[in-house]
Formats: C-alpha cells, structure tokens, sequence
C-alpha cells in the first residue's frame, strides 16, 4: 500500500493538470490514471487503489474550495499574486489550504507534507515561502474556530 505522502504528491500533480487545463476534475482524474496505468508518465510506479482514492479525494475537494483557498492564500501571501506565484507553488499552497480547512489531519502534518513536497517539486526559497504562507494560514483558521 502507498503512503499518503504519496498520494498527496498525485493529487498535486492532478491539480497542477486541473489548472493549466481547467477541465472538470473528472476528466483530469481519467486522463492522469489512464496516462499512469498506461505507462505513459516515466518514472511512476503503477498505483495502488488506496492512493488512487485519496488522490482522488483530495483534488476534488482542492478544486471544490479553490476560490476559498485562493482568498486565503491571496490574504496572507504578502506582496504576492496568485498568478504570479509558480505554478507549483500554488498549487502546493491549495492542497494544503484544502486540507486545513478540512481540519480532518493535524495542521503541523499537513504543513510538514506541504514542505516535503515542496523540496521535491520545487527548491529552497519556495519551502521558506510555502511555509509562511501555510503559518499564516492556519494561525487565521485557528483564529476564526475560536471566534
């Protein structure tokens, strides 16, 4: 069985695909397993069913809360644009927002996942960068529970 690590690294990869291309998750969904289980990704193992749902899970609901997500990112991003972020970076940054505001993993996991991506599918500065926005983010949302 995959890790969830893994599966987070594939539902970044689905939504980086849902937001170049905007199609309905469904379709990014289809395309990127099909793509997979065809062996047209190089360097991916075949996935294992527990991370093909999870993936799942969480691009649907990243891309069912994006405008949420995106405000709060926009709102703690300082001197930052959303689309003037990398690609990758955004995305990493919606997941993890997703996931937050989801409250179902404790915010240092989703935090400490976030940054594990980050060192893999970007560099050094973006970590730093990930990092503060996601502080920023859940010290907000700890906030607002408590109110």
């Amino acid at each position: 069985m995959a890790s969830r690590h893994e599966s987070r690294e594939r539902a970044l990869q689905m939504l980086f695909l849902w937001d170049q291309t905007r199609q309905p998750p469904e379709k990014v969904i289809a395309g990127f397993w099909g793509d997979l289980l065809s062996g047209e990704v190089p360097g991916e193992e075949l996935p294992v069913r527990p991370v093909d749902e999870f993936a799942n899970r969480l691009l649907c609901g990243a891309v069912d809360r994006v405008a949420e997500a995106d405000a709060l990112i926009s709102a703690h991003a300082e001197h930052w644009r959303l689309e003037r972020m990398s690609a990758v970076d955004r995305n990493i940054l919606r997941l993890a927002v997703y996931e937050l505001l989801e409250r179902q993993t404790p915010p240092p996991v989703v935090i400490d996942e976030a940054l594990e991506i980050a060192r893999r599918f970007s560099g050094d500065e973006s970590v730093q960068f990930i990092n503060g926005v996601l502080d920023a983010v859940r010290k907000a949302l700890d906030q607002r529970a408590g109110s």
